[in-house]
């Protein structure tokens, strides 16, 4: 499957952005879904997982309560909507997918367990 992330961009502290993650191909269903970002100069981290069937979310606590990640799975699609921005959310922004044909309700936090990675999109937050 092949990612690509959109949405990134320059906004103040305390605004909002909406990141979307595509995918190619006709399985989007069959994988779990997470956000990972990379802040220059340090480790990739973990931000957001969706499970396949979106009954299970898990977020880093560093943006619990003001991120929300969702999918919609016709549309071959998975969404960050980030709010509240703080300069500390600068990053490259990266979607990933993991083939998680043993149950739907399964999410991953680790970005080991991840198949497929899209290209980032930056996020720029000023002070």
């Amino acid at each position: 499957v092949q990612l690509q992330a959109s949405g990134g961009g320059l906004v103040q502290a305390g605004g909002s952005l909406r990141l979307s993650c595509t995918a190619s191909g006709r399985t989007f269903s069959s994988y779990a879904m997470g956000w990972f970002r990379q802040a220059p100069g340090k480790e990739r981290e973990f931000v957001a997982a969706i499970s396949r069937n979106s009954n299970n979310i898990e977020y880093a606590d560093s943006v619990k309560s003001r991120f929300a990640i969702s999918r919609d799975n016709a549309k071959n699609t998975v969404s960050l909507q980030m709010t509240s921005l703080k300069p500390e959310d600068t990053a490259v922004y990266y979607c990933a997918a993991k083939r998680s044909g043993v149950s739907a309700n399964y999410w991953y936090t680790l970005g080991r367990q991840y198949d497929y990675w899209g290209q980032g999109t930056l996020v720029t937050v000023s002070s």
